[in-house]
């Protein structure tokens, strides 16, 4: 089973760059799943369900979200109806929708976990380690391949999640920093980890914005609007192989292609 795993979508660029390269990649075949961060899809804020609609014809299957979840109110009410976007599992009981979800295909049964951390982050989520470890607990709905899309901001904490997850999930995938990171592996117990998988959106940017008002920004300590930015766009991301009868992975590779304007 191969499964293309897209970090953060900003905004319209990104969403083009995703529509162009992962609906070709799953159309030609190449990957048989496609599971995608969207909760900066929305001009970098958390998608509506406009946008969720648009990024699930243009090829995803699942999409996940982080701390924008709330961003978009006409969000709310979507994220009961539809099981195929999730958002961290570790938000309070009481908040819409759900953290993790299983989709049956052709290809075999896949699930999707969200978590956010909490290092650096908002202190009033759970803890991601003990929900995590409920969830996985409880075995009836989940398929052998589970794959966990960690939003935080902190590198230990997301090595961590990583090894605490290790040979009990098939990988652990980190976004919500924009930056893709070298460490992509596989850990002892066959689960694939990396720290970030990157941005899907404009890299002539700070982390998917106008490079000058943020200068500006952290020069002065004035408030600035962050506009999207638009150029040198690129799709990144990490392609999983993973067996579907024992859940583990095979590989985990890297992902970074860029848009094109023409193919449009």
């Amino acid at each position: 089973m191969k499964i293309l795993v897209i970090g953060d979508i900003v905004g319209k660029p990104g969403r083009r760059a995703f529509a162009q390269i992962a609906s070709a990649m799953k159309s030609e075949g190449v990957v048989d799943f496609v599971v995608a961060n969207a909760e900066n899809a929305a001009g970098g804020r958390g998608p509506s369900p406009r946008i969720a609609q648009e990024l699930f014809a243009a090829g995803a299957d699942i999409l996940t979200l982080g701390d924008h979840a709330w961003d978009e109110k006409k969000l709310l009410p979507y994220l009961d109806e539809n099981r195929f976007i999730v958002r961290p599992a570790n938000f309070a009981d009481t908040c819409p929708g759900r953290g993790w979800t299983t989709i049956s295909t052709a290809h075999g049964n896949l699930t999707v976990l969200n978590l956010i951390g909490r290092v650096f982050m908002q202190p009033l989520y759970n803890c991601p380690f003990e929900i995590s470890g409920k969830i996985l607990a409880e075995k009836t709905g989940k398929s052998n391949v589970i794959i966990v899309d960690f939003h935080a901001e902190a590198t230990s904490e997301k090595i961590a999640m990583g090894y605490h997850l290790d040979g009990r999930v098939t990988a652990v995938l980190g976004t919500h920093t924009h930056v893709q990171t070298s460490d992509e592996c596989i850990l002892p117990g066959k689960t694939a980890y990396i720290t970030d998988m990157g941005m899907t959106g404009p890299k002539e940017s700070v982390i998917g914005r106008e490079i000058k008002p943020v200068l500006h920004k952290f020069r002065t300590g004035m408030p600035q609007r962050f506009d999207v930015a638009s150029r040198d766009i690129k799709l990144e991301g990490v392609l999983i192989d993973a067996d579907e009868k024992t859940g583990r992975a095979r590989s985990i590779k890297r992902i970074r292609e860029s848009y094109t304007m023409e193919r449009d």
